[in-house]
C-alpha cells in the first residue's frame, strides 16, 4: 500500500535580510516560502514519497508563485482551496555568535486564518492517505484554524489514518483569546506521534521536565523520560512521543540530538556538533519529516527512524531557507558516520 502523507497548515512568503544583516541595515530582502507543515511536506517529497500539502490561499499572483513552488519540489496541492485576501508573511533577521536570530510575523487576516469548518473536504482529501501531520502553529492562528484542525483529526481518526503532531509553540500567535493551554489538549488526545520540547510539553501541556536547564547548553536526555510518560498518561492515544535535544552554545553553533519513548524503552540518537549553521529555521520541521519518513519506511525500528530524523534535521542546518532538500542517501551516508563534508565526485 502506497504511503500517502498529507500536510495541514500555513504557508508563508519569507523575507530575510541578506546575509548576517540587521533589520536596521537592510536595502533588499530575500523572497522565499515556507511554513513549519510545508516544509515537512517538501522534506518527504525530497525522500520519494506522496504527499499532499492542504491549506487556504488566496487568488493572486504571489499565492500562485507559492503553488508552483511546491510542485517544483514533488509536493501534491490539489486540495489547497481558494479563497481570502492575502498570504502570510514573516521577515527574518539571522543572528550571529551571541546575537540570536529574530523573526516578525505579519499573517494577521490571512486566508488561512479566516478558514472555517467545511471549506475542506476532508473525506477527498484523505482519500489513500495513510498519515496527518500537523502542528501547534495552526491552531494559534485563529478559532477558525484551530476548528478546522481539530475537525482534520476527528476525520483522520475515524479512517484510522495515524495522526502525529509537533507541539510547536509560538507565544507570539496566540493572540486570538485563547491560550494554547486550553486549545491543544483536544487536538493533542487525537495524536498517535508527538513530538516536542521541553518548552512546548510546558507551555502547551502543562507537563515540566524534571532536572533540565537548557541555557546551560547541555540537556540531558534521560530527564525527558518522565515527561513522556507524563504525556501518554494524559493522552492515551499516543504511542510515541520524541523530543529535539538542542543545546544552544550560540547562535552559530549547537548540539542536535534527539530521544524517542514508545512507551517501554527510551530510545537516544547520536549527538552531532553543528559548529557552522547556514539556516536553523526549518530545523525541527526537517527532524519532523525525516521522522514520519523513518517510522513509516524503518516499520518496527525506532531506532533508526529516529537516527534518520537526527541526521536529516542535522544537514538542513547547511541549507538556506525553511525547506530542507537532502536525499535519503545523503542523509544516511551521515547515519553511518561520514560528517566529512568532501566533494562528491
Amino acid at each position: 500500500m502506497e504511503k500517502k502523507v498529507v500536510t495541514f497548515g500555513e504557508i508563508m512568503l519569507r523575507l530575510a535580510t541578506p546575509g548576517y544583516l540587521r533589520f536596521s541595515q537592510l536595502t533588499s530582502l530575500n523572497a522565499t516560502f515556507g511554513g513549519g507543515e510545508a516544509n515537512v511536506a517538501v522534506s518527504l517529497a525530497n525522500y520519494g514519497l506522496p504527499v499532499d500539502f492542504v491549506t487556504r490561499l488566496p487568488e493572486n499572483d504571489i499565492a500562485q508563485s507559492c503553488i508552483m513552488d511546491l510542485k517544483r519540489f514533488g509536493v501534491g496541492v490539489s486540495n489547497i482551496v481558494k479563497g481570502g485576501n492575502r498570504m502570510g508573511i514573516y521577515f527574518l533577521e539571522t543572528g550571529a555568535v551571541s546575537r540570536g536570530s529574530k523573526v516578525i510575523y505579519d499573517r494577521a487576516n490571512s486566508s488561512i486564518a479566516e478558514i472555517e469548518k467545511g471549506m475542506i473536504d476532508w473525506d477527498k482529501v484523505f482519500e489513500g492517505a495513510t498519515w496527518f501531520h500537523w502542528t501547534g502553529i495552526t491552531p494559534a492562528i485563529s478559532q477558525g484554524a484551530a476548528d478546522v484542525c481539530l475537525e482534520a483529526i476527528k476525520k483522520a481518526n475515524e479512517k484510522g489514518i495515524t495522526v502525529s503532531c509537533d507541539l510547536n509553540y509560538r507565544k507570539n500567535l496566540w493572540k486570538y483569546g485563547k491560550k494554547a493551554g486550553e486549545v491543544m489538549p483536544e487536538l493533542v488526545a487525537g495524536t498517535d506521534v508527538v513530538l516536542g520540547n521541553e518548552e512546548d510539553a510546558t507551555m502547551v501541556l502543562g507537563i515540566h521536565p524534571e532536572g533540565v536547564d537548557v541555557t546551560k547548553g547541555h540537556v540531558e536526555a534521560a530527564a525527558y523520560e518522565s515527561v513522556s510518560k507524563q504525556i501518554m498518561k494524559a493522552f492515551p492515544r499516543c504511542k510515541k512521543v520524541i523530543t529535539t535535544l538542542r543545546g544552544s552554545i550560540n547562535a552559530n553553533h549547537n548540539s542536535w540530538a534527539g530521544v524517542l519513548w514508545d512507551g517501554k524503552k527510551l530510545y537516544e540518537s547520536s549527538q552531532y556538533q553543528i559548529t557552522h549553521i547556514v539556516d536553523r529555521v526549518g530545523g525541527g520541521d526537517s527532524f519532523m519529516g525525516g521522522l514520519i519518513y523513518g517510522l513509516l519506511t524503518y516499520q518496527d525500528n525506532d531506532q533508526k527512524a529516529l537516527d534518520f530524523a537526527v541526521a536529516a534535521s542535522c544537514l538542513k542546518h547547511t541549507i538556506y531557507g525553511d525547506y530542507n532538500l537532502v536525499t535519503v542517501d545523503e542523509v544516511e551516508k551521515l547515519m553511518g558516520g561520514d560528517a566529512s563534508g568532501r566533494v562528491a565526485r
